[in-house]
C-alpha cells in the first residue's frame, strides 16, 4: 500500500469529512489541487527542470514564480515559463462506476470519493498544459471521452464524473480490453476503482496496456469498513451488482473476512507489481492528497529520468 509523501509540515491535508461536504466536485477538486500545489512548493523534491522550453498563457493556480513579467509588462498578457519537466502529458481517465461504487459507510460513498480522486487529477493536469480524457466503466465501458485540452472540456469530463454508480456488474476485462481498442495514442492510464471483482484476467489486460506503450497507474478505493468488517451486531448484505444476500454475525465473520480481504489486496498489488503498474492505496476516510502528491512526485522522478 502507498504511505503517501505529504507530511503535515510540507501542507495540512484535508480531511475527506471536511471535503466531502462541499457539493460542487470542481469545488472539492480545486481545494485538493491547492492542496497538493502547496506540497509540491514547499517540498525539497519538486523542482522544476532549470532548462526553459516555451511560454504557455497564464491559467489561474500556476505557480507565480513562473510569471514572465517583464514580458506581462510590455505586452499586457501573462504567460508561464514551460520547463522541460512539464511534458504535455496524455493521461486518459478510467473510472469505475459499478453499482459497488455506491457503497459508503460514512456520509460518502466511494463512487463520490473517486470522482473527486478523478477530477483532482484532470483539474491539475490541464492546468499543466496536458490531455485529459475520461472513460467511465461498469459491466463494460459506459462513456468514453478521448484526451484534450481546449476550453469546456473540463465541464464535459466532470459531468461524466458525476454521474451515479448505477451499473450492475463490473467486469475490469471487458472494460479494459474494450479501452485499448480507443486509445489512440501513448500516454498514462490511470484505473480508479475499488477492484471488487474477478482478478483471473487482470494481469493480463494489464500487461496489455504496457505492451501498448501506456504507463498505467492503478487508484484502489476502498471503504474502511470493506476492510475492516467495523460492525457490533448482526446484518444483512446484500451484492448491489448480483442481488444475492445473506445475513452475518460480524463476530463470527470477522477473522475469516479479514484474511479473505488481505489476500484480495495481496492479490491485487501482485497483478499490478507483475504487470508494472504503479499502485496506490485509496481509503475513503484518508486525504486525498496523499496519495495523488505521491503520483507527482512519481511521475516526475520518471520525467527526469526519460530526460537523463
Amino acid at each position: 500500500m502507498s504511505s503517501g509523501s505529504v507530511s503535515s509540515s510540507a501542507s495540512p491535508l484535508v480531511d475527506p469529512a471536511v471535503l466531502m461536504r462541499i457539493r460542487s466536485l470542481e469545488v472539492r477538486a480545486r481545494v485538493v489541487v491547492e492542496g497538493i500545489w502547496r506540497g509540491l512548493h514547499r517540498s525539497p523534491r519538486h523542482g522544476f527542470s532549470v532548462e526553459f522550453s516555451e511560454y504557455r498563457p497564464y491559467v489561474p493556480g500556476d505557480d507565480l514564480r513562473h510569471v514572465d513579467w517583464r514580458l506581462a509588462a510590455r505586452s499586457g498578457r501573462y504567460f508561464s515559463k514551460r520547463y522541460e519537466d512539464e511534458t504535455n502529458l496524455w493521461l486518459q481517465l478510467v473510472v469505475d462506476q459499478s453499482a459497488s461504487m455506491a457503497y459508503g459507510s460514512g456520509a460518502w460513498s466511494k463512487a463520490a470519493y473517486g470522482a473527486t480522486l478523478a477530477a483532482t487529477l484532470a483539474l491539475f493536469l490541464m492546468r499543466q498544459g496536458d490531455a485529459v480524457g475520461v472513460t467511465t466503466f461498469a459491466s463494460g465501458v459506459e462513456e468514453h471521452v478521448p484526451p484534450r485540452n481546449r476550453p469546456g472540456h473540463l465541464r464535459r469530463l466532470l459531468t461524466e464524473l458525476e454521474r451515479p454508480a448505477v451499473g450492475r456488474g463490473t467486469s475490469l476485462d471487458l472494460s479494459i480490453g474494450q479501452l485499448a481498442e480507443r486509445l489512440r495514442r501513448r500516454g498514462v492510464v490511470a484505473v480508479v476503482s475499488d477492484l471488487l471483482a474477478p482478478l483471473e484476467v487482470l494481469r493480463g489486460r494489464l500487461a496489455e496496456l504496457g505492451a501498448m506503450g501506456q504507463d498505467v497507474v492503478m487508484f484502489h478505493v476502498m471503504d474502511p469498513a470493506e476492510v475492516d468488517l467495523k460492525m457490533s451486531e448482526a446484518a444483512f448484505f446484500e451484492d448491489p451488482e448480483g442481488g444475492a444476500g445473506f445475513w452475518v454475525d460480524p463476530e463470527v465473520a470477522r477473522t475469516d473476512y479479514r484474511k479473505r480481504v488481505e489476500a484480495h489486496l495481496a492479490e491485487v498489488r501482485a497483478a499490478c507489481e507483475s504487470a508494472g503498474v504503479d499502485y496506490h492505496w485509496c481509503q475513503t476516510d484518508q486525504p486525498l492528497e496523499s496519495a495523488l502528491f505521491d503520483w507527482v512526485i512519481r511521475r516526475r522522478g520518471v520525467a527526469a529520468r526519460r530526460r537523463a
